[in-house]
């Protein structure tokens, strides 16, 4: 018997829930950006830099 047939039938649907939210979560695809910028996300490192001129966050 495996660990996820000992669980309470609650807790099983609460699994299976929580399956279907992750497959959903990445069926989502978002549009490809046109005009962005190259290399890293400055949102996420925390500045901006373009032309010479940086703004930090």
């Amino acid at each position: 018997m495996s660990e996820k047939d000992k669980l309470p039938e609650a807790a099983k649907r609460a699994l299976a829930e929580a399956e279907e939210r992750r497959k959903a979560a990445q069926a989502v695809t978002q549009p490809k950006e046109l005009g962005g910028r190259d290399g890293p996300e400055p949102v996420r490192y925390g500045d901006w830099e373009k032309n010479g001129l940086a703004v930090d966050f």
